[in-house]
């Protein structure tokens, strides 16, 4: 169709339409000329009105354009051969892309009601006829552009303020981990502060008994019985002393995997009743009602190991059980597994703290009086070396006041018949002298004193080179060598001692105060024959200092 403007108009080059940021106008119409002129007619007013002219000459090509590009407003001749304006606005707005897009039809006929009817159905938000009025056709194509920039700004706005809540969702993020962490930590650090404050009561009370025993026995008018019971107090304070320390490092090890079981079959009954006996002959049953049902129950694991799981477990009950309370001992066959079972009728676990009662430094309510005493590490303890045995450990109370039960679960093993025990060997009338290399000065004086009074002689030296020079010069039956000694060190000492044909036949027992499975290892292959850890059991001395004398014991035992 022709076109006509009613005003003159000058053919210009069109304005780039490369240009992204500026809104775009698309105008339609099969008649060159007509075409021509309202491209012109617009062009004129682009600068001014910001925005940029494309052109169509057909239907298919219009889609095309609406392809390529979004448009602020579609001028539309509607007589076109082929696709023709109502045509061609019902496939533009049937892409969701471009099914906003405004469209004014342009006509050479005043449209009647039906026409407008039929064009507004098709999308139509205006009309045009021509003859076009330059002034109308400005305003009305200003107002879409206008629109146009308006609804970019606010897609902008819309689009940095999602990438603002985007970075406060994870700046809040950040602060919420942040405020956890330091929750977490600041809950560390009130767990180790509780634990070092039990830590320095649990060292306090044994070390104040025994500097009063010590006190006593040096009054001269302390009585014979008063001197024996100051005695028996040093010794057990001592051992609790002991005990403490063992826990600590066994856990410490326990945790970073260096404990090194010493496996074999062992009958978990005969040592369940083993430690009971021995919680008996100390006192610690008394006033108990004490229930025991054991059913043989063969396990491959570390006898001593296994000894500390049981021993913790009972010491567990008796703590938490008020004097008169009963305690259930039970161990049973299940399949291929060995069942210990340790129900208790004490105070109970609380529902909050039952889910943590294996974790590190775990109590109960903590009172001032420490009347349950503890570091609250030997059920972690306990967990960690049934873990490392394969088994599994539980624990169940129905509240507080309720009691408690722990379950223990290994795997079972065939049993093994018990060797018959070998011949003793012939005395020899009196004992055989001990060289004793130590570097502190009261710890050799001690270890010497209880040598001697069980009937050892005993040779003493201050450090390594002196010890080697004494083992030359006497040839004493064994060394017992301390590790940390000035000069060489204990290392050194068994190496030269080994290395020399008049000594090599002396039996070395290693003293320390080091008990990782990487200081066993570094003892025994520098010739030791025996690693004890201070402070010695002097039982286990005495039997050891008592073997005859031959191969090298390759084995580790813990005060």
């Amino acid at each position: 169709m022709s076109t006509t403007v009613s005003t003159a108009v000058s053919t210009t080059v069109p304005t780039d339409v490369t240009s992204t940021d500026k809104p775009k106008i698309l105008v339609v119409n099969d008649d060159a000329a007509s075409l021509l002129a309202l491209t012109s007619l617009l062009e004129q007013w682009a600068d001014s009105s910001n925005y940029t002219v494309l052109s169509a000459r057909s239907g298919q090509e219009a889609l095309r354009q609406v392809l390529l590009h979004d448009f602020a407003v579609i001028l539309l001749d509607v007589n076109m051969p082929g696709m023709d304006g109502f045509e061609t606005a019902e496939a533009i707005h049937q892409r969701p892309r471009s099914a906003d897009i405004p469209i004014i039809f342009v006509t050479a006929f005043l449209a009647d009601e039906i026409d407008r009817l039929k064009a507004y159905q098709r999308g139509a938000a205006d009309f045009l006829f021509t003859p076009v009025i330059p002034q109308i056709l400005h305003a009305k194509v200003s107002v879409f552009v206008t629109l146009a920039m308006k609804n970019e700004q606010l897609k902008r706005q819309a689009e940095k303020l999602s990438q603002r809540t985007t970075e406060l969702t994870a700046t809040n993020r950040r602060l919420v981990r942040e405020m956890e962490e330091r929750r977490a930590a600041e809950r560390k650090s009130h767990a180790k502060d509780e634990f070092l404050a039990m830590l320095g009561h649990e060292l306090r009370n044994p070390l104040s008994a025994i500097s009063s025993a010590s006190a006593l026995i040096s009054l001269p008018a302390a009585s014979p019985d008063t001197v024996g019971r100051a005695k028996q107090i040093i010794q057990r304070q001592s051992q609790h002393l002991s005990r403490i320390v063992d826990d600590l490092l066994d856990l410490s090890r326990a945790m970073s995997g260096k404990i090194l079981l010493a496996r074999q079959a062992t009958d978990l009954a005969g040592l369940v009743s083993s430690c009971l006996e021995t919680f008996r002959a100390t006192g610690r049953t008394t006033g108990y009602s004490i229930n025991v049902e054991l059913a043989p129950g063969w396990v491959d694991g570390d006898p001593t190991r296994l000894e500390q799981i049981v021993s913790n477990l009972l010491d567990n009950a008796l703590k938490y059980t008020p004097s008169g309370g009963s305690i259930d001992i039970a161990l049973s066959g299940e399949a291929d597994e060995v069942v210990l079972q340790v129900r208790d009728s004490g105070v109970g676990i609380p529902p909050e703290l039952l889910p943590h009662v294996f974790d590190v430094f775990v109590q109960g309510a903590i009172s001032i009086d420490r009347s349950q005493g503890g570091l609250g590490i030997g059920l972690s303890l306990v967990r960690r070396l049934v873990e490392l045995h394969g088994g599994s450990v539980s624990a169940d109370s129905a509240g507080a006041g309720s009691g408690s039960v722990f379950v223990i679960r290994l795997p079972r093993t065939e049993q093994v018949e018990a060797a018959k025990p070998a011949e003793a060997a012939a005395g020899e009338g009196g004992k055989r002298p001990v060289l004793l290399i130590e570097d502190n000065d009261d710890g050799r004086e001690m270890m010497a004193t209880m040598l001697a009074v069980h009937g050892y002689p005993v040779h003493q030296a201050a450090d390594g080179l002196a010890g080697v020079a004494a083992a030359v010069a006497h040839l004493p039956y064994a060394a017992l060598v301390d590790i940390g000694l000035p000069g060489i060190d204990g290392y050194e000492v068994a190496r030269r001692l080994r290395a020399d044909p008049a000594t090599q036949g002396i039996r070395l027992i290693a003293l320390t105060g080091y008990g990782l499975a990487e200081d066993q290892r570094r003892v025994f292959e520098a010739g030791f024959d025996l690693h004890l850890v201070k402070p010695v059991n002097l039982d286990r001395l005495l039997e050891a200092l008592s073997e005859p004398n031959g191969a090298p014991h390759v084995h580790s035992a813990a005060a």
